[in-house]
């Protein structure tokens, strides 16, 4: 491609690219794997990363997985993590809930997993809301449905149960004085192999913020709270660090939001057409998913890191 921007990151680039970074923040899906398939070579770059010294992180906007469950998915692959390394929006979520809302100690209504509810315990808060809202055979009267007078704020994540009951408890929170609104990310759709895609998480939190008529807080990518969680943590400085991702959207868009370096990998959404057409768009936000290089998959940098 043209332009200073997007360049092929291949051959003789790639060691300078990694001699200018401390520290490399990965997203999971797309990208280290594809569902429960690990990209050929993915393990390897991790590996070496570590050993050659950097920091690696892997930051996603799944929220229906701990950290915990991540280490776990990883060490399956071959792939040396640790919980700490592990930043995903259901614990970042529970970091943002505590250290920037002050709800330790509290309670909120959660449309989320399984997942969210043991993030949200881990840090002391706890929630009600979790599994199927079912509706009872009698008439019901909405508008006045029972609401736990302990919750301080309406959290949405990915939640398999959501339906008209938990959007409608939803409303009758937020519209309580004082009530705060948080989201995990506004990924809208989930791409899969052959084509296929699912709705995501921005689905079910543009539902209740339409209902609400309220914006919601977000907390994963694009929202720079998602590096911020990771540089307070780790003293990282944002001009040492690489973005390696394969959404312009979520992870280029972080990476250009925070002053990171920027990578897309060409293993999971988005393509070089579509960074073109954000390159020669002539808008401004929309140069900010322009990433700084590009590779066919991680795998590229294999030969810089055993060189």
């Amino acid at each position: 491609m043209s332009g200073s921007k997007c360049t092929r990151l291949t051959g003789a680039l790639v060691k300078p690219v990694l001699d200018s970074v401390d520290s490399v923040l990965f997203d999971c899906d797309g990208v280290i794997w594809r569902g429960d398939q690990a990209i050929p070579g993915a393990s390897q770059v991790i590996n070496l990363l570590k050993e050659s010294g950097k920091k690696v992180f892997f930051v996603t906007n799944n929220s229906t997985k701990t950290r915990k469950m991540y280490v776990e998915k990883m060490t399956t692959m071959g792939l040396n993590a640790t919980e700490e390394e592990v930043f995903g929006t259901a614990y970042c979520s529970a970091m943002y809930l505590k250290n920037e809302c002050k709800l330790e100690g509290k309670k909120v209504y959660l449309i989320g997993s399984n997942a969210m509810k043991d993030e949200l315990q881990a840090v002391g808060i706890q929630q009600t809301g979790v599994g199927a809202d079912h509706i009872s055979g009698k008439q019901v009267d909405w508008a006045n449905v029972d609401l736990d007078p302990e919750v301080k704020a309406v959290v949405v994540g990915f939640d398999e149960h959501f339906s008209y009951m938990k959007l409608n408890r939803a409303l009758q929170y937020l519209i309580r004085q004082g009530c705060l609104f948080v989201g995990t990310n506004r990924d809208t759709r989930l791409p899969l192999e052959g084509g296929k895609a699912v709705p995501g998480t921005g689905c079910l939190l543009q539902a209740v913020e339409t209902a609400a008529q309220r914006q919601a807080q977000t907390v994963g990518k694009p929202n720079r709270y998602m590096f911020d969680c990771v540089a307070s943590q780790f003293g990282l400085d944002p001009s040492r660090c690489l973005m390696v991702g394969d959404r312009l959207d979520t992870d280029i868009m972080l990476g250009s939001n925070c002053g990171l370096k920027t990578l897309l990998t060409l293993t999971g959404v988005s393509t070089v057409a579509d960074t073109e057409a954000h390159q020669k768009s002539g808008c401004t936000e929309r140069q900010g998913m322009v990433p700084d290089y590009y590779v066919e998959s991680i795998a590229d940098l294999l030969p810089a890191l055993q060189g």
